[in-house]
C-alpha cells in the first residue's frame, strides 16, 4: 500500500464547502470521484484543511492510499476529469504514516475586500464601499498576534480539544484598489479568519474601540465576534510542511 499527497487549487463558489457531505456538492467529493474513476476503484481522500462554503484555495492538500501504480499521466488525466473550477497541481509519494492534516506545520489565508463596484471581483472578494481607518485596522491586526486563545473567533458546534493558535503573521495591505488581510498560523479554528476580519472591520469603521476589541478577544465569547463577512472573500493560500517531507512532484 502506497500513500500519495495531492496538491489542489479551486474556486469554491459552487461548493457547499471542501469536506464530503451527504447530499451536497463539495470539492473533496469531486476529487474523490475523479480519482476513483481514474483508478477504477473506490478512493477516499483525507484533506489537510476544511474550507467553508464559497471559500477558495490557491493551495490545499489531500492524501490517499492505493495498492495500484498511478497512471503515468495521472495529473493530466485527473485534470481532464475534474471540473473547470478545480485543478490538480502536484502529486507526491510520501511515507505511509504521513497525514496531510496532522503533518501540516502551518496555514496561510488571505481575505480580500474591494471598495468600488467591480464585476471581475464579485466572486473573489467582498464588496465593502465604506471608509476605513487603516491605522486602526493595522493596530487591531497587530494586537491579534499578542494572543493565543481564539475561542472568541471560533464558531459554535466545533469539536476541538483546544482553542489555542500560534499566529505567525497578521497584517493588512492596500494594493491595486483592494484591501487584503493576510494571516498565518500553525492552525485555525472553524470560522476564525472570517470572525477576525468582521470584527476588525468594526474597529476600522469606528464601531469598536481597540479596548473593546481586546476585551472581545479576552472574553472567549463567540457572540462578541462578527462572522458576517462572506466566504467568497476568503482564500486558503498555503499549507506548510517541514522541509523535505513532500519530496519531488512526480505528477509533472
Amino acid at each position: 500500500m502506497a500513500r500519495y499527497f495531492i496538491e489542489v487549487a479551486y474556486m469554491g463558489g459552487r461548493y457547499s464547502g471542501f469536506q464530503v457531505q451527504e447530499n451536497a456538492l463539495t470539492v473533496q467529493s469531486e476529487i474523490d470521484r475523479a480519482i476513483s474513476l481514474l483508478m477504477r476503484e473506490t478512493v477516499e481522500t483525507t484533506g489537510s484543511s476544511r474550507t467553508d462554503a464559497g471559500v477558495h484555495a490557491r493551495q490545499n492538500f489531500l492524501h490517499f492510499d492505493t495498492e495500484k501504480a498511478l497512471h503515468p499521466q495521472f495529473m493530466y488525466k485527473m485534470n481532464a476529469i475534474l471540473p473547470q473550477d478545480v485543478v490538480l497541481k502536484g502529486v507526491y509519494a510520501v511515507a505511509d504514516d504521513l497525514h496531510s492534516r496532522f503533518a501540516a506545520t502551518g496555514r496561510a489565508y488571505e481575505y480580500t475586500l474591494y471598495p468600488f463596484k467591480d464585476p471581475f471581483m464579485r466572486d473573489r472578494g467582498y464588496y465593502y464601499p465604506y471608509t476605513i481607518n487603516m491605522e486602526a485596522l493595522q493596530e487591531a491586526a497587530a494586537a491579534v498576534m499578542e494572543y493565543t486563545d481564539f475561542s472568541t473567533f471560533s464558531k459554535r458546534n466545533t469539536q476541538v480539544k483546544t482553542y489555542n493558535c500560534a499566529i505567525k503573521e497578521s497584517y493588512w495591505t492596500q494594493e491595486e484598489g483592494r484591501l487584503v488581510y493576510r494571516v498565518s498560523a500553525n492552525r485555525f479554528l472553524r470560522g476564525m479568519v472570517r470572525g477576525l476580519v468582521g470584527t476588525m472591520l468594526r474597529v476600522g469603521r469606528g464601531k469598536l474601540t481597540m479596548a473593546e476589541f481586546r476585551a472581545a478577544i479576552e472574553s472567549r465569547d463567540c457572540t462578541r465576534a462578527d462572522f458576517a463577512v462572506p466566504g467568497h472573500g476568503l482564500s486558503l493560500m498555503r499549507v506548510m510542511y517541514a522541509d523535505g517531507v513532500l519530496g519531488e512532484n512526480i505528477g509533472r
